[in-house]
């Protein structure tokens, strides 16, 4: 029966606390529809690019946002065709969270693969396991690092592993505990010849939404991930000896790190306790130019018309006066002084 050995260290609990502070505070920020939409967008492009980038893809990011968007890319059919599956399966594990299944299966976890190698693997090894014996070579010296257990053993291994992620746990285990567990679990078994790495990484990520921390989808694990690459893989390697805990350090700290960068986006945008207090509550609906108002006047202190055209060069100067006077009809801006060097800053 599976059942993963780690030490609660202290380091660990830091690093859960700091989740769960970041985690209260996007829960309940008013922050504006319409730029909910845009971290989402921009969550997307991370999660899609990184998750990639870190197994050897070579597009640039700003291929990878092109590709999301439907405009055409000039790169290898298979980095592209990587980008395209990417952001299906974060729709995917979106649309499975939304309907709050109970448990993951090996169905789902399949489908995930299915997804992630459409177009890329022959038919016979999408979606099903491997049954062939791989090994993991360091890449640099071409040194075996890591010898996944035998074909045979895989079936079994992932219906262990499947009903130890369905047990009713919810009061014994955390769910960044247990995503960061199933991440590693899965690159242990390394159920598919191919792929193995992006689908562990979208199960911890569905793991995170069904377990209530899904912070509005804003955020990108792979992100952290692919900016130290050889420290993700290093981890991964140390915990296969058996011992969980230098892993689960690692993951909530990653954890740690991309929600509080999240949190500090929304406080940075919508004053969280300023704007809670006035609104009661309540979002508040304005467009991403309005937003942008709000923005440069948190971070300079206030705008006025000299600045206008900086701020906004393909704008007339009649638009934005329109748009800060709906800013102070909602109560957001004051303005101050009667004359062309009037100054628009935070009530």
């Amino acid at each position: 029966m599976f059942n993963p050995v780690f030490n609660i260290t202290n380091k660990i609990l830091v690093n859960i606390s700091k989740i769960e502070a970041s985690e209260e505070v996007i829960k309940h920020s008013p922050l504006l529809p319409l730029w909910e939409k845009q971290f989402k967008e921009e969550a997307l492009i991370r999660s899609a690019y990184h998750g990639t980038h870190i197994e050897g893809n070579n597009l640039h990011k700003d291929d990878a946002k092109d590709i999301l968007l439907g405009r055409d890319v000039i790169g290898r059919p298979r980095d592209i065709q990587e980008i395209i599956n990417y952001r299906k399966v974060i729709e995917f594990i979106d649309d499975e969270a939304n309907k709050k299944i109970d448990k993951i299966s090996e169905q789902i976890i399949k489908k995930l693969h299915r997804i992630l190698t459409d177009k890329i693997l022959t038919g016979e090894q999408i979606g099903e396991y491997r049954t062939k014996q791989v090994i993991i070579r360091n890449s640099a010296n071409g040194e075996v690092t890591f010898r996944p257990p035998p074909p045979i053993e895989v079936p079994f291994l992932m219906r262990e592993f499947v009903y130890w992620l369905g047990k009713d746990d919810k009061d014994k285990m955390h769910p960044v505990l247990k995503a960061g567990i199933a991440h590693h679990e899965l690159v242990r078994i390394h159920p598919f010849l191919d792929g193995n790495g992006r689908v562990s990484r979208v199960l911890a990520t569905l793991i995170l939404f069904l377990g209530g921390y899904d912070i509005r989808r804003f955020f990108s694990l792979e992100e952290y991930y692919d900016r130290d690459a050889i420290t993700y893989y290093q981890n991964l390697q140390k915990a296969s000896a058996g011992d969980l805990t230098s892993w689960l350090e690692y993951f909530t700290s990653g954890a740690g790190i991309e929600f509080d960068k999240v949190k500090n986006k929304i406080l940075k945008l919508s004053k969280d306790v300023k704007l809670k207090e006035k609104f009661g509550g309540q979002q508040i609906f304005l467009t991403e130019r309005q937003m942008k108002m709000i923005e440069y006047i948190q971070e300079i202190g206030y705008i006025q018309n000299q600045t206008f055209g900086d701020v906004f060069p393909d704008v007339s100067e009649d638009t934005v006066l329109r748009d800060l006077q709906e800013l102070i009809k909602k109560g957001l801006i004051k303005k101050i002084g009667s004359t062309k060097s009037a100054r628009y800053t935070m009530v």
